[in-house]
């Protein structure tokens, strides 16, 4: 399970070094092989452990292609889908197509969202979270969210 939220730093290259915590779990899953690519509803980058994007890639692949929403759908995510691996270092170089579609810069933010990782421009995330926090406060919460208790 991938948890919290971590800034970290983009290197001139276009490498990012793995927070330990979430190096030693992708380590452990999958050799540190991994799968980047883009969020279709939001300008940020999704990080998968190579089994667990196995399992996404067939579910994906299994949607009727015939429907013109999916083959968008599916075109945007597994054509940006790139295959990498952590360095020695731990560190993951950042394909430029996927730098691009996210805004990445210097400063970024990774987020666990229990399956994958993902990735953001700190920019952008902040906007991300002051925006869901002023549609909380508005009482803008979808039903399905209601019946949770935390």
């Amino acid at each position: 399970m991938f948890r919290g939220v971590q800034h970290i730093n983009m290197d001139a290259k276009g490498r990012m070094a793995v927070p330990a915590r979430q190096r030693e779990s992708l380590a452990a899953q999958c050799e540190g092989r991994v799968v980047m690519t883009i969020d279709t509803q939001s300008p940020c980058l999704a990080i998968y452990p190579l089994p667990e994007w196995e399992r996404i890639e067939a579910d994906v692949q299994a949607l009727p292609a015939l429907k013109p929403a999916v083959k968008r759908f599916q075109r945007l995510v597994l054509g940006y889908a790139s295959d990498l691996e952590l360095d020695s270092n731990g560190r993951i170089l950042l394909p430029q197509s996927l730098r691009d579609y996210a805004r990445l810069e210097k400063k970024l933010v990774l987020v666990g969202q229990g399956n994958k990782l993902e990735l953001w421009s700190e920019n952008l995330w902040l906007a991300e979270r002051e925006a869901a926090l002023a549609a909380e406060v508005e009482g803008d919460v979808p039903v399905e969210l209601m019946s949770l208790t935390l």
